[in-house]
This record gives structure tokens, sequence and C-alpha cells, in this order.
């Protein structure tokens, strides 16, 4: 009993999530300052943001839901915290702690942050907090379809549903990325990760030049302080999933492959304007599954 709750409170749960979440975004604040030419924030700056949240009043939006606005970051949060303590449990042991269609399962998680995103904007009744959320409606129903055929071309090579069976096909065989097939999907669920993570070019639902923040335009407090830290988790979690699925897992040199993608990440950001939520869906529809598709048929000839 102690064991398990030592395992979702403190390592690989919630306070190492929360921990390294809020570094990451730390990374992705300095690096975006440095390209901008300006010094960024110190290290401590994102613990100390979180903080100051946490001491502030939270204000229910008149007329909105009330359990269900204050409600909805909660849900966001355990899918993150839930979805990192699986991947980094099952891969310290990827073959005796791992369960059948666990990916699948991970693949459902991920969609709660984004999922109560939409819920809390709704429950709002703000104008500008309904647009957001009709935006990361939209946003789901584009991206998830290369994120699932991307997906599906690993489980077409493994013959795993299991993340368990992934990792160790690519013990034996060498990471998926090295191939053809593995190269096209990683790309397509490089983009979507974007998109999951609300990054540039795809922070349409909280556009602040647009429709002030969006979905979270009415949150405050401790309510927001819980939608800035499953970012921020997710942060780590989104990287590490790509990392477990298609660059072999975590190993020792793990610290170098989260970087890279994260440094991938805030590469786009930084190098993109924001979408027009029309030509997302068209990008995510359009080219994106194009090479997603491309991929598993890579896959399919062996490539």
């Amino acid at each position: 009993m102690l064991s398990l709750l030592f395992s979702y409170l403190i390592f690989p749960g919630f306070l190492f999530l929360a921990v390294v979440g809020l570094l990451a975004t730390w990374v992705d604040r300095k690096v975006t300052a440095r390209l901008q030419y300006r010094v960024g924030p110190p290290w401590f700056q994102p613990f100390a943001d979180l903080a100051k949240l946490l001491g502030k009043q939270t204000i229910v939006p008149e007329g909105g839901a009330k359990s269900v606005f204050l409600g909805a970051p909660l849900v966001g949060l355990a899918g993150a915290i839930l979805v990192g303590t699986l991947l980094w449990s099952i891969n310290a042991q990827p073959v005796g702690r791992t369960f059948v269609g666990d990916l699948i399962v991970v693949m459902y998680l991920l969609m709660l942050p984004s999922l109560a995103l939409i819920i809390g904007g709704s429950a709002s009744r703000n104008p500008l907090a309904a647009i957001g959320a009709s935006r990361e409606m939209k946003l789901i129903l584009a991206y998830e379809l290369p994120f699932i055929i991307s997906a599906a071309t690993v489980i077409y090579r493994a013959r795993s549903l299991q993340f368990g069976g992934i990792v160790a096909w690519q013990l034996a065989n060498g990471p998926f990325l090295w191939s053809l097939s593995g190269l096209c999907a990683f790309l397509a669920a490089l983009l979507v990760v974007q998109a999951k993570l609300g990054a540039v070019p795809f922070d349409l639902a909280e556009a602040e030049q647009e429709i002030a923040a969006g979905a979270i335009i009415e949150y405050s407090g401790p309510a927001l302080a819980a939608i800035r830290l499953t970012r921020a988790i997710l942060y780590f979690v989104l990287p590490l999933f790509l990392t477990v699925v298609w660059l072999g897992g975590i190993d020792a040199w793990f610290p170098l492959k989260y970087l890279g993608i994260l440094t991938l990440v805030i590469l786009i950001k930084n190098t993109n304007p924001r979408l027009r939520i029309d030509h997302a869906l068209r990008f995510f529809w359009g080219p994106v599954t194009l090479v997603a598709v491309a991929g598993f048929i890579l896959a399919v000839l062996g490539k």
C-alpha cells in the first residue's frame, strides 16, 4: 500500500511529474527568450507563478455551472498524471507491468486534458470561452485521425498493442524512428503533440490576440493553477510518449532523447505563426494525415 502511494504521489507520480514539467516549461520560456534576444526568467519562475496562483481567489462566473467549471481542470490534471505514471512504470519493467491494449488506454487518457478544456470553457458561459472550446473540439477531430494512424503503424510493425511489446521489438530491431515508416509516423505524431500542448501554431483555443485566452478566460486562482500545471506535465508526458513508442523507451539515453524532442517542439513554436482554425483542420486532414498514411503503407511493405 505504501509503495503504491509512493508511486502515485512521489515517483513517478504527481510530485515528480510536476517538478520535471515545470522545469520543462522554464526551458521553453528561456529558449524562447534567447531567440528573441531577451534574458528570460530564472529557473524557479514557473514554481513562483504556480505558488502565486494557488494563493489567489477562484472566481466562478455568474450563471456558470460551478461544479463542472471547477471540476474540469482536476479531470485534466488527473489524466496527465495518470498517463505519466503509467508510461514511466510500464517502461521501468516493460514485460511485467504491461497489459493488453495499454497503448490504446494511454491514447484515450491523453484526450482528457483537451476534453477538460472544452467542458470547463463551455461551463463558464462566456462567449469567448465558448469560441475557444469550439476551436479545441475541432482540433481534436482533426488531429486524432493522423495520431491513430501513426500509432497503428507502430502496432503493425511490432505486432503488439502493449508498450512492453513495442519496447521489446525496438530493443531487438532498433528504434522505429530509424525506418522510413517510423520516421513518417513520428513526424505526424510530433505535429499532433504540438497541437495537444496548445503550442503555436495550434494555440487556437487560447489565442490571446483574438479571444483573450479563450477557453480559460474565466479561470483564476487554484483552478487556473491546475490548468497551468496540467500543461506543464504534458510538456514532459507527451515527449515521453514519443520516446517510448518511437525511440526505444526509457534507457541511459532518455534525457538526450527527451531534450531533443522538447527542442523540436520549441523550435516549431518559435518559427511558425498561428494558423486559422480552417487552415489547421485542412493541415491535419491533408498533409499530416497523408504522411501518417504513407508511414502505414511503408510499414506494410516492410520499410
